[in-house]
């Protein structure tokens, strides 16, 4: 039986930066997203500037059709001097932010690291970043159809975006990582015919992710030795994402009654049986050790990997869900978090064999 508490423990680093942080504002909903977007599309520019990413990308921006005859925006990265004239693997980037946060720009400098890193290792790859849409004003299923859409539409437009479409790894941050667990489940279904149809996802890169909508949380929890041992409990007043938090972008969502949903393996790919992720791609997992998340992460990574499917887990020590935006500042588990990011991508793209559950650490 399972304890991971021991990953929860504040690490030295966060313990040194959290008396600094300042205290969220008091805003209205409409006024947080505002705040916080903003707040975000900063960060990425401060980013892209003293880290000189500017220089070492190409940036193309597109618009991507939606089955309910939407609009959504999308932006392309790749290393400067590589033309679209030579095909690269691509990675499709799927953002986070609760559903509720999250622009085009607040990616740049995350889709522009991994270009620059992996053109530094010799390994260049794309980078294609998706603005699906947001609630309050779009629910439940509407990211997901977005995610499906921009997905066929990356294939269909492969050539033009100076895409490998036999090569095409899919990855998210928090809900991202839901939206991309979602994603590799459904093409595996067929219910959406378009979808199968496109080449197979090669791999998926799975950060600090949602698997299960705590309303639907099930079976899963027996692995752990004891109830009080589950992250939902370690983590609850946990920074940046405590239960409270998460529970008020669930509630964004709209989400069906219980009753309904512990089966939509759309909205809880982490309740997938043992038959249903047989057949998925090779897994990244990159899990925050302080986050009320990192407990159906590791359940979800150990369930893939006995049923065959490689997996690379690991998980950074002491560090609260989201805990990246304060890079510099965090240094280690910052540069871990890149790296996994990054070497995910190529590593899902070597034809990994499936080996012994392992959990890594920084």
């Amino acid at each position: 039986m399972a304890d991971f508490t021991e990953y929860g423990v504040p690490s030295a680093e966060w313990l040194a930066l959290e008396p600094t942080l300042p205290k969220m504002p008091q805003l209205t909903p409409k006024e947080l997203k505002d705040f916080l977007n903003k707040n975000r599309e900063n960060i990425a520019a401060q980013a892209m500037i003293d880290q000189g990413l500017s220089s070492k990308v190409q940036i193309h921006d597109h618009k991507v059709p939606t089955r309910d005859g939407a609009t959504l925006e999308a932006r392309t990265y790749r290393p400067t001097g590589i033309p679209l004239s030579q095909p690269l693997p691509l990675y499709i980037h799927i953002h986070g932010g609760g559903y509720v946060f999250g622009t085009l720009a607040s990616e740049d400098a995350i889709c522009s690291r991994i270009v620059a890193s992996r053109q530094e290792k010799g390994t260049p790859v794309a980078v294609f970043n998706i603005n699906y849409r947001h609630t309050p004003e779009y629910q439940y299923p509407t990211a997901w159809d977005d995610v499906e859409d921009a997905f066929v539409w990356v294939h269909e437009n492969i050539t033009e975006l100076g895409g490998l479409g036999d090569q095409v790894v899919v990855g998210g941050i928090s809900a991202g990582g839901q939206l991309t667990a979602s994603l590799a489940l459904a093409q595996l279904r067929g219910d959406n015919k378009r979808l199968a149809a496109c080449p197979k996802i090669r791999g998926q890169v799975l950060m600090i992710p949602c698997l299960v909508a705590t309303s639907y949380y099930g079976a899963r929890k027996e692995m752990l030795r004891s109830p009080e041992l589950s992250s939902l409990v370690q983590c609850a007043d946990a920074p940046i994402l405590p239960m409270s938090r998460l529970e008020f972008f669930l509630k964004m969502l709209g989400l069906p009654l219980p009753e309904d949903a512990s089966r939509d393996l759309r909205m809880n790919p982490g309740n997938a049986t043992a038959e249903e992720v047989k057949s998925l791609p090779p897994t990244t997992f990159g899990i925050a050790g302080r986050d009320p998340l990192r407990d159906e992460a590791l359940f979800y990574s150990k369930l893939l990997n006995d049923n065959g499917v490689p997996t690379d887990v690991t998980v950074i020590r002491g560090v609260p869900h989201g805990f990246r935006r304060y890079g510099n500042d965090l240094e280690r588990a910052s540069k871990k978090w890149d790296g996994v990011m990054s070497d995910g991508i190529t590593w899902a793209l070597s034809n990994p064999k499936a080996g012994p559950w392992e959990i890594k650490t920084d």
